[in-house]
């Protein structure tokens, strides 16, 4: 079963995220950039992460930038839930490569959807990424 680790510090949009995903997917949930980054380190990786811009610690914008700069991490593909919606919030996930970006409230629908389309473009890209080792080696 696919892992999705979901980031936010309101433990009602946890919960609320967790009902809604963990009938398809296995769901991690972490309250902050802090913590998330710590379940990382301890060798873990999900296959999609979601994540709150505004939150303690760690804020989403700064977890972002270390993920998706990171050699170890970058491939994931992640999903951006926000309160509010601006150009700079759309700049900024073009920028970084986010996978999607939806605003609270969100359909449900649209959030399993963007996370199917997450999966599936990790998996081309990882395609992509054995075809090009084995044309370097063969």
């Amino acid at each position: 079963m696919k892992k999705i680790l979901i980031i936010d510090d309101s433990k009602p949009i946890r919960y609320l995220l967790d009902t809604i995903i963990s009938k398809y997917y296995q769901v991690i949930t972490a309250s902050d950039g802090y913590e998330a980054m710590y379940w990382l380190s301890q060798g873990n990786r999900p296959d999609v992460i979601i994540s709150d811009l505004q939150m303690p610690n760690i804020n989403g914008w700064d977890l972002v930038k270390n993920l998706t700069s990171s050699a170890i991490y970058g491939n994931i593909p992640i999903i951006i839930l926000s309160g509010s919606s601006s150009e700079e919030i759309d700049q900024k996930c073009e920028e970084y490569g986010v996978a999607d970006f939806l605003v609270k409230p969100f359909n449900p629908s649209r959030l399993l959807e963007a996370i199917k389309k997450a999966l599936e473009k990790r998996v081309d890209m990882s395609e992509d990424f054995s075809g090009r080792q084995a044309g370097l080696h063969g």
